[in-house]
């Protein structure tokens, strides 16, 4: 695989796990469904974070597997936490500021 398509796998790997905790009603993507009404923020916010560290590892496997792995500060990690936001964006709205039909 090229650099390249390592770097679009991961922004595509990273926009879809973004946006799974708000479109999927699931605990951690393939448990039940919550008893009572839909997931609670908190939950949707720790599966977020889960899914963050899952991306993370996928690219620094790929990066391991492209040559030497470069060492990071906080200061990268605070900067991809805040891109991985960003990307939930469209799932936050999607869930919590669109109109639903009943």
């Amino acid at each position: 695989m090229s650099q390249t398509a390592a770097i679009w796998l991961v922004i595509v790997a990273a926009f879809l796990a973004a946006n799974l905790p708000f479109v999927n009603e699931r605990w951690l993507l393939a448990g039940p469904r919550p008893q009572q009404g839909s997931k609670p923020l908190w939950a949707r916010l720790g599966e977020l974070l889960l899914l963050y560290f899952a991306v993370g590892g996928m690219a620094l496997a790929l990066e391991h597997r492209a040559g030497q792995i470069y060492p990071q500060g906080w200061e990268f990690y605070a900067v991809t936490w805040a891109l991985f936001l960003t990307l939930a964006f469209p799932g936050f709205v999607y869930r919590y500021l669109g109109k639903h039909r009943s």
